[in-house]
């Protein structure tokens, strides 16, 4: 993924309304994007932040997050586990609340939610 794609992928993230100087919640939305990249699963290796599992992100005036995400297929083995690695990833972010991970099916993922860095690590060309 190029450094625009990535920052653009980050202003979704904090687009939303905020409490935040802009400077803080640019820190916050780099920790946390940072934290999702740390979280892989373990059948594919790549991490999900690039892989497209994750859906969205809010970051609320409390300093809660609302996480939505995904799976690369509903019978993942990691299901039940997946989000507690989420939630605690992201919740060890300096500066972060509480954390919560909502797992979503719809739209399903396909292969062109990847990064283009997933792309080339998974050989997927």
């Amino acid at each position: 993924m190029t450094a625009g794609a990535d920052s653009d992928r980050q202003a979704e993230i904090a687009a939303k309304g905020s409490a935040f100087s802009a400077d803080e919640l640019q820190q916050i939305t780099e920790d946390i994007v940072g934290a999702l990249k740390t979280v892989y699963d373990p059948e594919i290796p790549c991490d999900i932040y690039e892989l497209g599992l994750i859906y969205k992100v809010d970051i609320e005036d409390d300093r809660s997050v609302e996480i939505d995400m995904t799976l690369t297929a509903p019978g993942c083995p990691v299901a039940g586990e997946m989000p507690g690695w989420v939630a605690d990833a992201v919740g060890a972010v300096a500066g972060v609340g509480p954390v919560n991970v909502t797992m979503v099916f719809d739209p399903p993922w396909t292969p062109e939610r990847m990064s283009e860095e997933a792309k080339v690590a998974l050989n997927w060309y």
